[in-house]
């Protein structure tokens, strides 16, 4: 038995469940559980530069956003794997060409993940991506220090107010700042390859959400404050998606962001000399969110 499991504290929430008798916050029990392993086509360029990101869509979430994308998966769609099964997954992603092994939200199987690492890492020869909601614990990230080459993470709030409202989560920014300030101590600086391809850094993703630019600058000026250019890029993104199941009363979520909303927080970080990526508005659509078919996994 994991011990971690039998009293879990693996995130934020600490819901001290045992999952070998019930799921915890995240929705999961003590098994590794996913929805697609494929090769993701549609990251930053850096991370799908030729054949795309050998992605694994874990499933559940210790964040459960309103508005998740992903909605599907983190409410627990998916099929349960072996550390086995899934250490086998990241050699077929790397056989078929994936340009890295990026973990979606895997935290809350971080034990597992560790094992199934271990089992490979010697034979994988891309670089290990941990994509994450921000919201972890720094014990949790220490642990994960030497096995990860890129982190991925988010930092969706700096007001607590906006990360209780959309997330039920006011503590958001107190654990994600702390959390990606240890991700890029392991990291270091960002390191390319000869191809273009990130192998060594943290690249800080922020959704602009309606309503909440400003939140959005305060974010910038956090990280301009605390982090090095040279040390992490940042990746502003523009497809927050309204979906008919955002609670009716969090009336501010039913519309997409607007150019204006989103050109100010672009023009904010480059007042800033913040280094990275921007995405075309038309990338808020449904249709860019993954088909969660079990497609890798089975």
């Amino acid at each position: 038995m994991i011990k971690e499991y039998e009293n879990c504290n693996l995130c934020p929430r600490k819901c001290g469940v045992n999952r070998y008798k019930q799921h915890g916050f995240c929705g999961m029990g003590v098994y590794p559980k996913a929805a697609k392993a494929t090769l993701h086509k549609w990251e930053e360029p850096c991370l799908s530069y030729k054949n795309g990101a050998g992605t694994i869509f874990f499933s559940g979430c210790s964040l459960q956003c309103v508005y998740c994308q992903n909605m599907q998966i983190s409410s627990g769609f998916g099929a349960d794997l072996t550390i086995e099964k899934l250490s086998d997954i990241y050699l077929r992603l790397q056989d078929i060409g994936a340009d890295n092994i990026e973990l979606v939200t895997p935290s809350h199987f971080l034990p597992d993940v560790i094992a199934s690492l271990d089992k490979v890492k010697h034979l994988l020869k891309i670089p290990i991506i941990y994509n994450s909601s921000g919201y972890e614990l720094i014990s949790s990230i220490k642990q994960l220090d030497g096995y990860i080459d890129v982190y991925l993470p988010d930092i969706k709030y700096y007001s607590s107010e906006i990360s209780m409202r959309y997330s039920n989560a006011p503590d958001y920014f107190e654990h994600a700042s702390k959390s990606v300030l240890e991700m890029i101590r392991q990291t270091g600086k960002i390191k390319f390859n000869n191809e273009g391809g990130l192998i060594h850094g943290t690249i800080i993703r922020h959704l602009v959400l309606p309503s909440c630019r400003h939140d959005s600058m305060k974010i910038l000026d956090w990280i301009a404050e605390n982090i090095s250019n040279n040390q992490i890029l940042i990746s502003i993104m523009s497809q927050y998606t309204p979906f008919d199941f955002i609670p009716k009363d969090i009336t501010e979520l039913h519309r997409k962001i607007t150019k204006m909303e989103y050109n100010s927080v672009i023009r904010y970080a480059e007042k800033l000399d913040i280094k990275g990526f921007m995405q075309e508005k038309s990338s808020a659509d449904k249709e860019y969110v993954p088909d969660f078919d079990l497609s890798g996994i089975k």
